[in-house]
């Protein structure tokens, strides 16, 4: 039996079609999110929805007004909502979860027992980084790419834009055990064409020359001040490669490789706590090349600000990554 459903009503309809006439504009990977679960459903009729009371945050709502009897509301109680969605997925289901970011850490015994079961359940934690903005530290997602990483044989997807977003959440209906995709809060400019793909271990490089001294490895919400600093950086005839790591687990070892070895130097820059995040997973990768890998991550105790200052603060910025690649090159700060 369902829960009486309680969320305010909207409509859904109506902001799911906006996405889909508005595909060149500015749109959160959040709600791109919902966008794909509603256009994805006729090719997997076993699919289920579970959100903790934050559908109308996450844009799981979009699948709650196409399909209630398919859409089950787990209110604020994280560990529960894993709970169901294991046993679901051992009784064929297909589960999407989805809550804040921050708000998986309450799962994450739940989710680390799923694992010894062999279920497959897709995840979205969105809200994720200092990018929030306002909302201060509480709510920021800054643990959840370590988390997940540390799970036997999971994925780990980190859209830029709702392009990658929307195609990578229905790529993960392909895959096993836990998958984990993370959005952003607010809009963000569009980076791919809708012919574009995105499988499951590869990347994107955006930017390249034969003349690159560094390459800049991002994804999300920091992949937009990458490219960023490589516009000024090339008003200065500094020339860098910037890649888009979207999948960070399993990462695109080929690409990583073959960078490092052309540029030798490699920054990598994250809305995400140092350990365990990105820059960790690609020094991983890149242990056995000679290149010099440096990271930017959040390191300061978050703040409530604006999202711009906030990277900023964090050293997360464009501002930063054009510091750092000058310090590689030139030899200071």
């Amino acid at each position: 039996m369902q829960p009486e459903n309680l969320q305010p009503h909207q409509d859904l309809t109506e902001r799911a079609v906006e996405l889909d006439e508005s595909y060149t504009s500015p749109l959160s990977t959040r709600r791109a999110y919902g966008h794909a679960l509603v256009e994805m459903y006729p090719a997997h009729k076993h699919m289920v929805v579970l959100d903790a009371e934050t559908s109308n945050s996450t844009y799981a709502d979009a699948f709650m007004r196409a399909h209630p009897d398919r859409f089950f509301e787990m209110f604020i109680a994280e560990q529960n909502m894993v709970g169901v969605a294991l046993g679901m997925a051992l009784c064929g289901k297909l589960p999407y979860i989805s809550t804040f970011a921050a708000f998986l850490s309450r799962a994450s015994d739940q989710l680390r027992q799923a694992q010894y079961s062999g279920a497959h359940i897709n995840v979205a934690g969105s809200h994720a980084g200092v990018s929030i903005g306002e909302d201060g530290a509480s709510q920021m997602g800054l643990e959840d790419i370590a988390m997940f990483r540390t799970f036997l044989n999971s994925t780990v997807l980190y859209p830029a834009d709702h392009v990658a977003a929307e195609k990578l959440t229905k790529e993960m209906a392909h895959v096993q055990g836990i998958a984990y995709i993370r959005t952003t809060r607010g809009n963000t400019e569009t980076l791919y064409s809708p012919h574009d793909v995105f499988p499951i271990g590869g990347s994107k490089v955006l930017r390249h020359s034969k003349n690159d001294v560094a390459t800049i490895i991002a994804a999300g919400i920091t992949l937009y001040e990458a490219l960023q600093a490589y516009e000024d950086l090339l008003g200065e005839d500094i020339l860098v490669r910037v890649i888009d790591v979207y999948s960070v687990k399993p990462l695109d070892t080929e690409t990583l490789h073959k960078a490092a070895q052309e540029t030798g130097t490699i920054i990598t820059v994250e809305d995400h706590y140092e350990a365990g995040g990105i820059g960790e997973a690609v020094a991983a990768a890149l242990a056995n090349t000679n290149a010099k890998i440096h990271s930017l991550a959040v390191r300061k105790l978050p703040r409530s600000g604006k999202p711009h200052e906030l990277l900023e603060y964090e050293d997360i910025s464009a501002t930063a990554i054009i510091a750092k690649v000058k310090e590689t090159i030139y030899g200071r700060k």
